[in-house]
């Protein structure tokens, strides 16, 4: 238990920095879609902004995961190993940046943008920081630091937060290239702040130590690219598959609603940043299955009352972004499913990682890579963005039940299949209580908020009665012990 408890804690301290963060950056959206002058605009922001997630994948190529494999092994100088990443992907970031500036005109024509490849430059310029970045912050979180971590995290969010305000509201300057141009500002200064904290100190650069990393790695780096995609191929291909006229615009609508989904996100980063370096320390402790069993389920029954509580006040949530943009909206629970799943599969995840078989995460997602290929190849030019996020919803469904009946397999560990169940069953029996009240009785948005108040009470109650007692509780917990 005391594990659980070491493990919520850091989740916390990691979840509130994750949680201000973005909810500060929540506030990047309204500012988005009321000062720049098209719908379409926000969909050339959602468009390269998936580029980029796609290509820090590609720079880091595994080696955050692999540091903290090889950091947390007995045979291995932790020191070291931190040094090895350290300069491999300072190299290879400042490799990536010259050759961008070289070519940025060919890449601008490539994606689209052939009059704007100072985007381009700009963006693939802040993901190669950002790259080379991932390795310092990784080496916070070995440190177990989160406060530090959550500090610099946050100074990232108010310097992109001050410099758009600045261009977008106070100078006026409403084009796209001055959200590009925040941000690059904002992470350069950043990732300075962060260098005095994690300059390699002792260890030396070692290429046996890098090849291991590397052998270990590189299967990550096909699982991750896959995986990447399965999460922005639809931002990325949308353009290039939508048959009308209004892509850009569509992409725009797609990817604001995309944002009144991210309570979910915020939830499953900030327990992974808490989690992938808890459990590769935990899994030198023989008895690790049974708090991996327990993160499970916590994750389960969590992620199901975030979902519940976006979808009943939904029409709160709505305001994040503009009015032109709400057609969208009931995209907004199969985004909601579509991060419980990813969330389950990343949990799901360590039993190939742990037993150094990483191929089968590859296998993964090149799978569900296929399926979102597919269904997004031969649904978006007929259903839109409908297809874009019904995709991703099958591929992480498909590819987390795969993971799971292998895992039992190759590592089996004692999930319970009975609470997560029960919880399961509950989250959807509630959802259809909802939604036969909104469709066929009710149709005032207020009296459907009360509604949802009362069905997530009972969810609580059965939380508290089951498996989280208030008696738990720090502080006030004495309060509810004779209950």
């Amino acid at each position: 238990m005391s594990e659980m408890k070491s493990l919520a804690k850091d989740t916390a301290i990691y979840g509130l920095s994750s949680i201000i963060g973005k909810f500060l950056n929540y506030l990047l959206v309204p500012l988005y879609t009321y000062a720049l002058a098209r719908t379409a605009d926000y969909g050339i922001v959602t468009n390269i902004y998936a580029w980029t997630a796609l290509l820090l994948v590609l720079l880091t190529y595994g080696m955050e995961t692999g540091f903290f494999r090889f950091a947390n092994r007995e045979d291995y100088d932790a020191k070291s190993v931190y040094k090895t990443a350290y300069l491999t992907l300072l190299a290879s970031s400042t490799l990536f940046t010259v050759l961008v500036v070289l070519f940025r005109q060919p890449l601008a024509s490539l994606m689209g943008y052939a009059d704007h490849s100072e985007f381009v430059a700009m963006m693939f310029a802040t993901v190669a920081v950002d790259a080379f970045a991932c390795i310092p912050f990784a080496y916070l979180r070995y440190q177990k630091r989160p406060i530090r971590f959550a500090v610099l995290k946050l100074l990232f969010v108010l310097l992109n937060i001050g410099f758009n305000l600045l261009f977008l509201v106070v100078l006026k300057r409403n084009d796209v290239f001055y959200v590009f141009l925040s941000n690059i500002l904002a992470t350069t200064i950043q990732t300075l702040c962060l260098l005095p904290f994690t300059l390699p100190r002792g260890g030396r650069f070692d290429g046996s130590v890098l090849r291991d990393m590397l052998r270990y790695s590189l299967p990550l780096l096909v699982l991750g690219v896959a995986g990447i995609m399965n999460q922005t191929l639809d931002r990325i291909l949308f353009p290039y598959l939508y048959s009308g006229d209004d892509a850009q615009t569509q992409l725009g609508i797609y990817g604001a609603c995309f944002k009144v989904a991210m309570v979910m996100m915020m939830f499953t980063q900030a327990f992974r940043y808490a989690y992938e370096p808890f459990v590769f320390a935990k899994h030198k402790d023989r008895q690790s299955v049974e708090a991996y069993a327990d993160a499970m389920k916590y994750y389960v029954i969590f992620s199901y009352l975030i979902l519940l509580g976006v979808i009943f006040y939904l029409d709160i949530f709505k305001f994040i972004i503009s009015s032109d943009y709400w057609e969208g909206l009931q995209i907004v629970p199969v985004v909601l499913w579509t991060y419980v799943f990813q969330g389950i599969y990343f949990n799901l995840s360590f039993w190939y990682k742990l037993t150094d078989e990483t191929k089968w995460g590859a296998y993964f997602s090149l799978i569900g890579l296929v399926i979102t290929l597919v269904l997004q190849v031969v649904g978006v030019p007929l259903i839109g963005y409908w297809a874009s996020c019904g995709s991703s919803l099958v591929c992480y469904f498909v590819i987390m039940l795969l993971s799971y009946f292998i895992g039992q397999r190759k590592a089996p560990i004692p999930y319970d299949l009975k609470s997560i169940g029960l919880y399961t069953v509950l989250t959807i029996a509630l959802l259809a209580v909802y939604y036969s009240l909104r469709i066929w009785v009710i149709s005032n948005t207020w009296a459907m908020m009360g509604i949802g108040t009362i069905l997530i009470s009972l969810y609580v109650v059965v939380l508290t009665r089951k498996d989280f007692p208030l008696s738990g509780l720090p502080v006030v917990g004495k309060y509810f012990k004779k209950s």
